[in-house]
């Protein structure tokens, strides 16, 4: 792994947030993948537990948030959108217990000169609650950069409630076992709706995540959910897919408002 690494074998992928109201594309999640020489492309249940174990998870970490940031700058800076698109990059335990956390992200954004305001750094509901207090004084620090904090996996967890008014958060993330079973159970369509009730009279923007089917993303959209993400949508893609993708998207848009133009002439 620690070859791979230096052979650049890992890369990022992203996959499309939307908003579910238009459906327009306003951030990716980037993801790492193991391009593996015999083996082809490895997702992250195959190795990111060795990772962490190994340490080598810090340094990956922060490549992935390191291409994240210069590939989203190049894009806002080629497509130019009225909504800046933003990156949602995920820090892993072993990352979130370097003290030297928000010294590397300050720097990797001085490096790539994406606008801080532009980076979801993401956390799970149970690594911030192994030490309430470190994780307060640390997300606050990293809010102060001018990044934006998301809690994933909200509700699997153990958190208490109370916890959302201390913890900088920004963003709620609806875990995708709730999602996928909203059509199905009352019990997940009532822990769905709980959710995003919860998120609107916090002020916080909520995203569901694990999006497959139309039914789904129209009952999100009926319970007011803002964003999704999902093989609905679009399953994580290379930079040049993504880049495509966003290219399609520009002209759509530019088609949209001439039409708009020559129906108010």
């Amino acid at each position: 792994m620690r070859r791979a690494f230096e052979n650049e074998e890992f890369e990022v992928h992203y996959q499309p947030i939307v908003d579910l109201s238009d459906g327009r594309i306003l951030s990716f999640e980037a993801l790492v993948r193991w391009q593996h020489p015999e083996r082809g492309l490895l997702y992250p249940n195959e190795f990111i537990e060795t990772a962490e174990e190994t340490g080598l998870i810090v340094p990956m970490g922060m490549m992935v948030m390191r291409d994240a940031c210069r590939q989203t700058r190049e894009w806002n800076t080629r497509f130019g959108f009225d909504i800046p698109l933003s990156v949602c990059v995920n820090v892993s335990p072993r990352q979130f217990a370097q003290e030297t956390l928000v010294e590397q992200v300050r720097d990797v954004l001085f490096e790539t000169g994406l606008n801080p305001a532009c980076l979801e750094v993401e956390v799970t509901e149970n690594l911030t609650m192994k030490d309430v207090d470190r994780a307060v004084r640390l997300l606050s620090e990293l809010s102060k950069l001018g990044v934006s904090i998301s809690l994933d996996d909200f509700g699997t967890g153990y958190s208490s409630l109370s916890y959302l008014l201390r913890f900088p958060i920004q963003t709620l993330k609806i875990d995708r076992s709730f999602v996928s079973n909203i059509k199905d159970t009352k019990e997940s369509s009532a822990i769905v709706q709980t959710i995003i009730a919860l998120s609107h009279n916090l002020g916080k923007t909520v995203v569901a995540e694990g999006i497959e089917t139309v039914d789904q993303m129209d009952l999100l959209r009926e319970l007011h959910c803002d964003l999704g993400q999902g093989y609905l949508f679009s399953r994580p893609v290379p930079a040049a897919r993504a880049t495509e993708m966003l290219a399609s998207y520009a002209m759509s848009l530019q088609e949209v408002q001439a039409r708009e133009i020559l129906l108010a002439a």
